[in-house]
């Protein structure tokens, strides 16, 4: 099976409450532009992530709002941060991971914990799945063609009716294997 590649950069989901201390008690995110991924959203909102060491500024803040804020990072980004022990954990697998602060303008949320490196995973739909044998939680591999392609192991298949087909990668895995557009699912 041949699938959608895209890189998923550092990014950040808020809570409603701090969505409302960040940009105030009347704030909603704006739709900049729909993700690949039905429902989900790039905001018109930019945090900072304030680390130990260093402070990367305007990262994007993804739609809708969930129940606690998290934060998706790239293992390059932590060392920047200064951040250690950060677990790779699939979006929402939040307990006991490190917090940092968020801060837009001269308004800032600590986070006590929220902080991962995305696991690679596959999202697909359950037709998809069924025509490809693949079921929630199976792990896979993928293989990424061109001049520094690879294979990548212990891939997370997810499966949801509101999935579309697509591979996602974090910057460190996607800029490492040079990927373009398709990757190859390895069952």
């Amino acid at each position: 099976m041949k699938i959608l590649c895209e890189i998923s950069v550092r990014h950040v989901h808020l809570s409603d409450a701090h969505l409302k201390v960040l940009f105030g008690k009347d704030a909603k995110l704006g739709i900049v532009r729909e993700l690949s991924q039905p429902g989900q959203y790039l905001s018109d909102k930019k945090v900072d992530l304030v680390g130990a060491k260093r402070v990367i500024e305007g990262v994007s803040v993804l739609g809708p709002t969930r129940p606690q804020s998290q934060v998706e990072i790239s293992r390059s980004d932590c060392f920047v941060l200064g951040l250690r022990d950060v677990p790779v954990r699939q979006s929402g697998d939040l307990k006991a991971t490190p917090g940092l602060v968020l801060r837009a303008g001269d308004k800032a949320v600590e986070i006590s914990e929220g902080v991962i490196v995305a696991k690679r995973h596959i999202h697909v739909d359950p037709k998809t799945a069924q025509m490809n044998n693949l079921s929630d939680g199976q792990i896979v591999s993928i293989k990424v063609g061109g001049e520094r392609g690879g294979i990548l192991e212990g891939v997370v298949v997810r499966v949801h009716a509101n999935f579309a087909p697509s591979v996602h990668l974090d910057s460190d895995e996607g800029n490492a294997l040079g990927t373009g557009n398709e990757v190859e699912i390895v069952v």
